[in-house]
């Protein structure tokens, strides 16, 4: 009996065993779900290039830190084709998913998505100011759960330009949406630039591209040179209003290497891609736990001269004598 009871107690203490090796196991694969996928929802306003490479660049830095679409994290990418309302409804769908971060590209989705929710985290990219969008408190501090990148170039950096490209000029043409607050806080900046410089500004209001043939055109014989902001519609119509202009021998400014790409004459501009990519680092942190309100928003401090060496020859103009200028050709549609 005492040999029995041996056995049975040698018996019991081996299946303890495994049952706490077990034990060990389950608590194991229960921290692996604490990394479960995560959720990230990208919204972004319209296609075209800046928006594009931002989005791509935000991407390419989650990847580079260990976050792949499919492995461990889950993108659920939605395009508003430039409509107001569809915005909203991505922004709270999103919201009504519980995405573990959203990504917003340009002012509109931004503001979509934080009016969408106020707990889940929003990166934002394309922005010109956060703070006058009523997106952030600061940019050193924003204090809610939006963070991210601004892509302000000060207007006197970009119209310095328009006096190395038409330094007669008088008369600043803008072709803008008139919806997007973006367009407007550049506007009021130019028209500040513009009555310490001597020059006179005719502002065209657009609300589709329908509206940007006929704007474009009634500034021929007005404007000596045309400036466009970071505005998304007018971006997305670059084409339409670099071959009007250009065919009328009015310079285009852009302010940013997606409009010269399209037909602009040239851009200081910034590079899109590694705007979305510091944005994307910016994800990483707040994947990885960090609190987005203690986040600042960022700018990139570096830009380039970026030239479209065809309509340079279109408009019979020399190329300039200063160095480190980025010549590109038209891409086609």
């Amino acid at each position: 009996m005492i040999k029995t009871k041996k056995v049975v107690s040698f018996i019991l203490a081996g299946m303890l065993s495994v049952s706490a090796l077990t034990g060990c196991s389950k608590g194991e694969n229960s921290n692996q779900g604490n990394n479960e996928m995560k959720k990230i929802g990208i919204t972004q306003l319209v296609e075209h290039p800046a928006l594009d490479s931002s989005r791509e660049g935000f991407l390419k830095a989650l990847e580079d830190n260990g976050f792949k679409d499919g492995e461990n994290i889950e993108v659920d990418f939605q395009n508003a084709q430039n409509d107001m309302p569809t915005t909203q409804t991505i922004a709270s769908k999103f919201a009504s998913d519980k995405k573990d971060l959203i990504f917003a590209i340009s002012t509109p989705s931004a503001q979509a998505a934080f009016n969408a929710t106020k707990d889940i985290p929003i990166l934002m990219t394309a922005i010109t100011d956060p703070v006058k969008a009523g997106l952030v408190e600061s940019l050193e501090k924003p204090g809610g759960n939006v963070s991210g990148t601004s892509d302000f170039i000060p207007v006197d950096k970009a119209l310095e330009l328009v006096k190395l490209f038409s330094p007669d000029a008088k008369t600043i043409g803008v072709v803008c949406n008139t919806s997007e607050i973006n367009s407007k806080l550049q506007i009021d900046a130019l028209k500040k630039y513009a009555s310490k410089n001597n020059f006179k500004v005719i502002e065209k209001g657009i609300t589709t591209s329908n509206e940007v043939n006929q704007a474009v055109s009634s500034l021929v014989g007005k404007a000596d040179v045309l400036y466009v902001p970071t505005d998304n519609l007018a971006a997305s119509s670059m084409p339409i209003i670099a071959k009007v202009a250009t065919e009328n021998n009015i310079p285009v400014i852009g302010t940013e290497d997606g409009h010269v790409k399209k037909g602009a004459l040239a851009c200081q501009g910034i590079n899109y891609f590694d705007l979305g990519y510091k944005t994307g680092e910016m994800a990483v942190k707040v994947l990885n736990g960090e609190s987005i309100s203690e986040m600042p928003v960022t700018t990139l401090e570096d830009t380039e001269l970026i030239v479209n060496e065809g309509t340079l020859k279109a408009l019979s103009l020399e190329k300039p004598k200063q160095k480190n200028i980025k010549y590109i050709t038209t891409e086609e549609k």
